[in-house]
């Protein structure tokens, strides 16, 4: 553990906290693709299109300011997908994701969820070494789930 993880805190979504999740999701869409038409959805109400469908939002704060966030998005009773995980370029390095990860997995295993899927690109090399090292497996990758996605993986719980 290094010493900041002992500033960073894993807190839960509420509604005065719907911007942090678009401004660093786009953040990193915009540097490395493009924002996508569910994702202008999806993060600009995400409330109404994550939380109310079931699923849960979390934030890494740094001090009082939010630098990272991670999602579990409901397909249905026992998958959901890992997605709009992102830290904030100034804050990378700090372990913030591997600390949104194993909140998310913790998450995961308290509300009984079977599987863990997500969706990524293989031009994100240390996204993917960070699933990996978590036990994410690549599976098949079924066709027009986002633009973006040239790899899906999965892990049991």
């Amino acid at each position: 553990m290094n010493i900041y993880n002992k500033t960073i805190e894993i807190i839960d979504f509420t509604n005065d906290l719907s911007e942090p999740i678009k401004l660093l999701n786009y953040e990193w869409l915009e540097k490395y693709f493009c924002i996508e038409d569910d994702d202008i959805l999806s993060l600009s109400n995400p409330k109404k299109y994550i939380v109310d469908k079931g699923g849960f939002i979390y934030y890494a704060k740094f001090g009082n300011k939010i630098v990272g966030t991670a999602s579990l998005l409901k397909r249905n009773e026992t998958i959901y997908e890992l997605g709009k995980m992102a830290v904030t370029d100034s804050k990378k390095g700090l372990g913030i994701g591997n600390m949104l990860l194993e909140h998310c997995l913790y998450e995961a295993k308290q509300k009984q969820i079977k599987t863990l899927i997500l969706y990524s690109n293989t031009t994100l090399k240390s996204a993917l070494n960070l699933y990996r090292k978590f036990g994410f497996k690549e599976i098949e990758l079924e066709s027009g789930f986002y633009e973006r996605a040239n790899i899906k993986m999965e892990k049991h719980l």
